[in-house]
């Protein structure tokens, strides 16, 4: 029974400290939801949209526009159903392939129009974004570029359905988003939406649109005596 006793006393300390970590973890974690794009108010907001086609787009096209109206799924959680806004875009190529359109958050900048990167806030979990499909057989990624400057594509999924439907994406724990250096504000930034043409589906036509691009993110933030010390800018520090 000794014996016994001992064995079942081991067994009980690893099993402690085998779950210890996770429950730490689960501690430090701050699950937010927060919206990057509504679409709704294209001038009041920090960048405008770009969109750029592949080798065999038609001339005079990609085309972006702002529409009237919202997904009826999403009229019940607004207050002013009436002013809603969302991003459309109208698309042709040439000819059927591999082809690609990309839509670029930018910015005005000393040469004019520049891209933009957006920024995310925190660690980021999940993306989400209502899209309208018309049954073409196209698939979506989202680009995003990791704290340490690689580029990613983050597949949302088919469009190959009708009407408005939530598409959503988990952003793979392998993408370094924040740096484990104090004082490197490098993060993970929105690059682009990809929309890809299916080898085989026509392409003489094609109509999408956006509404509500949001995230799910870890908004927990570490708090350590002498956070602070990491942001010091060296060079404007006086003697």
């Amino acid at each position: 029974m000794k014996h016994g006793g001992l064995v079942f006393a081991g067994i009980a300390l690893m099993l402690l400290f085998a779950f210890a970590p996770l429950t730490a973890q689960s501690s430090s974690i701050n699950y937010q939801t927060y919206m990057i794009d509504t679409f709704d108010d294209p001038e009041g907001q920090d960048w405008a949209y770009h969109a750029v086609g592949s080798k065999f787009i038609t001339d005079g096209y990609p085309v972006l526009k702002y529409i009237d109206g919202m997904p009826n799924s999403l009229k019940v959680m607004q207050e002013n159903p009436e002013k809603a806004k969302f991003l459309g875009m109208q698309v042709k190529f040439n000819r059927k392939g591999d082809n690609w359109v990309d839509i670029i958050p930018t910015k005005k900048g000393d040469k004019g129009l520049e891209a933009y990167e957006i920024p995310f806030k925190g660690r980021i979990h999940r993306l989400d974004m209502w899209v309208w499909g018309a049954g073409f057989y196209y698939y979506i990624e989202i680009l995003v570029r990791d704290c340490e400057g690689r580029i990613h594509a983050l597949p949302l999924g088919y469009v190959n359905f009708k009407g408005w439907q939530n598409m959503h994406v988990t952003v793979p724990t392998n993408i370094p988003q924040a740096s484990r250096y104090l004082g490197n504000k490098n993060k993970l930034t929105f690059v682009a939406f990809r929309i890809r043409t299916s080898p085989g589906e026509r392409v003489d036509d094609f109509k999408i649109y956006f509404d509500q691009f949001k995230a799910l993110t870890d908004a927990y933030i570490d708090s350590f005596d002498g956070y602070e010390l990491g942001e010091v800018d060296f060079e404007k520090q006086t003697e």
